[in-house]
């Protein structure tokens, strides 16, 4: 039995962000074959829930880039930021006017004003992406829908007032270069915390100890599988430590090329079913 980790932007989404066919008979396959099949993702653990649910899938989770871990409606670990980390950073987010996503326990919190910094982002030296469509360059840069998962806010010092409010992690859209160079070499520096990305337009920072590596473990000590029979597959810097972690890595044919240098194996792209593709490789046909 395998414990098969993949990620979901960039890797098991096509770039129009659904599941293809192949890819979800691919999952159901390995599953019926005793394999457990989690998905560890940036996205929060209810909006990969509602993915899932589209397609019919039921896998364990790992949201929050790790930070929420989940299996048979149970939560099996949380890693949540300090409070003065988290005052820091949103200081410092206001005072550039980031636009940005706080992911808590208690859904996603954005800054009422995104749009407004979304603005003056864009009238600096903005970060030219290649292939990315204008649909999807708008779908990333427009102001969040408010729903149940997603809340505005006015002060950060009222929101993060509440005691009962925790913290897994800032998502920070990035679109112009200096303002990303600056910002990433500011929240490297705190003590504690940890900056990643998951694209080449944006910055998340979570506490030292949540990402997907440590999710990894967390599942694989749940199923008592051992991590030489792990498997990971991702695209991007924040898959790096559950590519580490995983007895074998997959990097997909459209990560980037750090990436793909210390995976042991590379698949397919996420537009050619690459998660398919290397599922028939390396575990369903072994």
């Amino acid at each position: 039995m395998k414990l098969i980790a993949i990620d979901l932007d960039g890797t098991l989404l096509s770039e129009h962000t659904y599941i293809t066919e192949e890819n979800v008979q691919a999952i159901r396959t390995a599953q019926s074959q005793g394999h457990i099949v989690m998905i560890c993702s940036g996205r929060a653990p209810e909006d990969i829930q509602e993915i899932l649910k589209k397609y019919q899938l039921s896998c364990p989770l790992a949201g929050s880039n790790g930070t929420v871990v989940q299996a048979e409606g149970k939560l099996l670990g949380s890693v949540s930021m300090n409070r003065d980390n988290i005052m820091q950073i949103a200081k410092k987010l206001d005072d550039v006017r980031a636009p940005y996503r706080i992911y808590t326990n208690q859904g996603i919190f954005v800054p009422e004003d995104w749009s407004e910094r979304v603005n003056t982002d864009l009238q600096g030296d903005t970060i030219k992406v290649d292939g990315l469509s204008e649909e999807l360059f708008k779908r990333i840069t427009e102001q969040p829908q408010q729903s149940d998962l997603i809340k505005y806010f006015r002060d950060y010092h009222e929101l993060f007032g509440r005691e009962d409010l925790k913290v897994q992690k800032f998502f920070i859209l990035t679109l112009n270069h200096q303002k990303k160079s600056e910002l990433t070499t500011y929240l490297s520096n705190i003590s504690g915390a940890a900056a990643t990305s998951s694209g080449p337009m944006n910055i998340e920072v979570m506490d030292q100890d949540g990402n997907k590596g440590n999710a990894l473990k967390v599942m694989a000590d749940y199923y008592g599988i051992s991590m030489d029979d792990t498997v990971a597959m991702g695209d991007s810097f924040n898959d790096i430590p559950m590519l580490q972690a995983a007895g074998l890595s997959i990097a997909m044919g459209n990560a980037d090329p750090a990436v793909k240098q210390l995976c042991k194996a590379v698949t397919l792209s996420n537009t050619e079913n690459g998660v398919s593709y290397a599922l028939e490789q390396f575990i369903l046909n072994q």
